[in-house]
């Protein structure tokens, strides 16, 4: 079986894809296990974080969760300071350098999932 050119570049697309998630869990197990004290010690007055804290404690699983929330309160704080569940002082002292981390991996799993999710619209609409 032979694929042309187009089913080449999208299964080359699909591939790199599925390796930039795999790529993204390992980014976040690694902040997990190395990092995660330091987190929630800087957010200890954030009850949307200490409601999730018990997490880091169920394994990668629960660490890979913990993480995610993190660093999605991290990258849109404003909905979390507006509802009263993130000190404005925490955010503030929470180090520049895992802020940014935290950030690029929230935006490069939207971007990731996006891409998987187009697939799959393509997919299902019989034009791919």
């Amino acid at each position: 079986m032979s694929l042309n050119v187009v089913d080449k570049l999208l299964l080359s697309v699909a591939l790199i894809d599925l390796a930039g998630i795999f790529l993204w869990i390992g980014g976040c197990l690694h902040l997990a296990y190395t990092k995660m004290d330091l987190m929630l010690e800087h957010l200890k007055n954030c009850s949307a974080i200490m409601t999730r804290a018990p997490l880091r404690h169920a394994g990668p699983w629960g660490k890979l969760l913990l993480v995610g929330g993190i660093a999605g309160i991290v990258t849109f704080p404003g909905f979390y300071l507006k509802r009263g569940e993130l000190s404005s002082e925490d955010l503030a002292h929470f180090p520049a350098s895992l802020k940014r981390k935290l950030a690029v991996l929230h935006w490069s799993v939207i971007g990731l999932l996006l891409v998987m999710v187009s697939f799959g619209v393509a997919v299902k609409s019989g034009s791919v």
